[in-house]
């Protein structure tokens, strides 16, 4: 699989060498900043393939950050950051972010979460052999450029949204658990990612559903997982 260019956005030089010894040793190329205004410059200067970001910057908020890079640019954003609470999460996700890793993290961990980013930016530069077009109710998934619309106005998702959605819209009517959807969207099935897959669907269905406490869409089974269901 291609190792792609990624830029690592830390201040705190202990956690930095670490990503980047990390990377490194696995043959990714990379490019660092210890600043939020410096990680803006890297971005608009090397167009970077991924980008690992930490909310705690000495100059700028890492959230003022994922907003001003995505004014211009779709490149996947993977939050690294102590912020543990789910009021932080969702203003990263709000932003932009696409995945959200909290410290202390394993290197397992953030290896996983590159590669599961890798694929989903190979599938995305492939061309899809699948289904082009999905309708269900006013929603339509349409998969050849990418984008999800309710009724005629395009849902404005993250990646990461996008991709739970789609899995969701192409086992409908089956119960997902949160192990299948933590595997096939994170590549991974920690527990502790099931508060972050929670976060997530939470922001999807703000944007998907009309009224998000009795959701017309996505139906959760309590303890197990989630449903797409068919609407009329």
């Amino acid at each position: 699989m291609k190792k792609f260019q990624i830029l690592v956005v830390e201040d705190d030089a202990p956690v930095r060498n670490l990503i980047t010894t990390t990377l490194r040793a696995h043959d990714y190329r990379f490019i660092a900043s210890g600043t939020g205004e410096g990680a803006v410059m890297e971005v608009a200067s090397h167009n970077p393939d991924i980008i690992l970001l930490d909310l705690g910057l000495p100059d700028i908020d890492g959230v003022e950050v994922i907003r001003r890079v995505r004014s211009w640019s779709n490149v996947p954003i993977i939050v690294i950051s102590a912020r543990a609470e789910d009021n932080d999460k969702i203003d990263a996700l709000d932003a932009g972010a696409d995945d959200y890793l909290t410290k202390p993290f394993s290197v397992e961990e953030l290896l996983a979460r590159l590669r599961v980013t890798q694929r989903r930016l190979a599938l995305m530069q492939n061309v899809s052999n699948e289904q082009a077009v999905y309708q269900n109710g006013p929603l339509r998934i349409d998969y050849s450029v990418g984008c999800a619309y309710l009724g005629d106005n395009e849902l404005s998702l993250t990646a990461m949204e996008y991709k739970l959605l789609c899995l969701l819209a192409r086992n409908t009517g089956k119960v997902l658990t949160h192990r299948f959807i933590l595997q096939n969207v994170w590549g991974s099935s920690w527990e502790n990612d099931i508060g972050s897959l929670r976060v997530f669907m939470a922001t999807l269905r703000k944007k998907l559903e009309k009224t998000p406490g009795a959701p017309q869409y996505i139906q959760t089974h309590i303890g197990v997982g989630y449903r797409m269901q068919k609407v009329e």
